[in-house]
């Protein structure tokens, strides 16, 4: 028989996949900063938009975590 669907940590899995995309778009950030200008512009573009999908992500994070409140385990 399977197994009941354990959805009591997902909201803390979301929130440490949220604070993982922010950090590397972070990095991103610093890294463009420091070398964007030696870099080139297919690069530099590359990363941006990767940084812009980042962003999305954590958005669809930010509403997982909103559908999976219900069934979040609570602190006792």
């Amino acid at each position: 028989m399977a197994k009941p669907d354990d959805r009591s940590d997902n909201v803390a899995k979301l929130q440490d996949m949220i604070q993982d995309t922010m950090e590397n778009m972070r990095e991103a950030r610093d890294f463009l900063k420091a070398h964007g200008e030696e870099m080139r512009a297919e690069d530099r573009a590359r990363l941006e938009a990767k940084n812009e999908r980042r962003e999305q992500a954590i958005q669809g994070f930010r509403e997982e975590i909103q559908d999976e409140l219900p069934y979040a385990r609570t602190e006792e």
